[in-house]
């Protein structure tokens, strides 16, 4: 089996323990975004369908095009229901990230929507893409797709980083993903990424996913390469890096600004 369209090539770093750097798919809508994005050096990209329009025939095109390229296509969903979910996994996403997941039932929900039995119930639904569509006794199907495919919870509230070690040990669930834009937020902390509080719910989390051989993963800290490398140190391997409509604003306001401080 191709490793470009069977192996989840970020799940198999984390899994060795290495880092996966990630970009936030925001605006883009053509497929082309996977090719800039392994063009970059990105392990993986994830199409945020949860703050924009983005529909699932668009997040759909993305998906297939990373899975030939060898980038992991993740999609943050916006919400638990289990329908929903199924339907982006069937259409390409070899990765979930669900938002606020905030105890270990609400991830045991999601475990049980996003796999095959006997390790949850998702339902079967014909020939997939994350497999290049090959035609496979349904068994091996089930165990490879199940295998590779990568569920990350997203803890973005005091109550979640409260119940971390709970969540942590729901079986199926790879990465704790500190959304720290939102747990920021909840904490009455908004923006204020390097603050104490903050930083203790870092150490929570990721003492969590030690504990219980998971990864650990943190979203919103951008622009800051010292404190990245912090939190490399302290443990993360998941990483998003920024999103393309950040990097688009960020490149083209410095050359704006650059071009317009020449003399005349």
């Amino acid at each position: 089996m191709p490793r470009s369209v069977s192996e989840n090539a970020a799940k198999a770093k984390l899994r060795a323990d290495e880092l996966v750097l990630c970009l936030s798919v925001n605006q883009m809508r053509t497929p082309n975004v996977a090719m800039a994005a392994h063009a970059c050096g990105f392990d993986a990209l994830f199409v945020d369908m949860e703050h924009n329009p983005t529909d699932l025939e668009t997040m759909a095109g993305i998906c297939v095009a990373a899975l030939g390229l060898g980038v992991t296509p993740i999609v943050r969903v916006n919400s638990h229901a289990g329908h929903q979910i199924c339907r982006v996994l069937d259409a390409g996403a070899q990765g979930i990230m669900i938002p606020h997941i905030n105890t270990a039932e609400q991830a045991r929900q999601v475990v049980e929507a996003c796999l095959f039995p006997p390790l949850g119930h998702r339902s079967v639904g014909g020939p997939l893409p994350v497999i290049g569509y090959r035609a496979l006794p349904q068994a091996e199907i089930n165990t490879l797709v199940n295998r590779e495919t990568l569920l990350m919870a997203m803890i973005e509230t005091p109550e979640g980083v409260a119940n971390a070690d709970a969540i942590a040990a729901v079986d199926g669930i790879d990465v704790l993903h500190i959304g720290s834009a939102d747990l920021a937020a909840e904490m009455g902390l908004a923006g204020q990424y390097k603050h104490p509080r903050l930083r203790e719910a870092y150490d929570t989390v990721h003492r969590a996913a030690k504990a219980h051989g998971k990864a650990m993963g943190i979203g919103g800290v951008r622009n800051d390469p010292e404190y990245q490398a912090e939190l490399l140190k302290l443990g993360v391997r998941y990483l998003t890096c920024g999103s393309d409509l950040g990097y688009v604003l960020k490149g083209g306001a410095a050359d704006v600004a650059a071009i317009r401080a020449m003399p005349l």
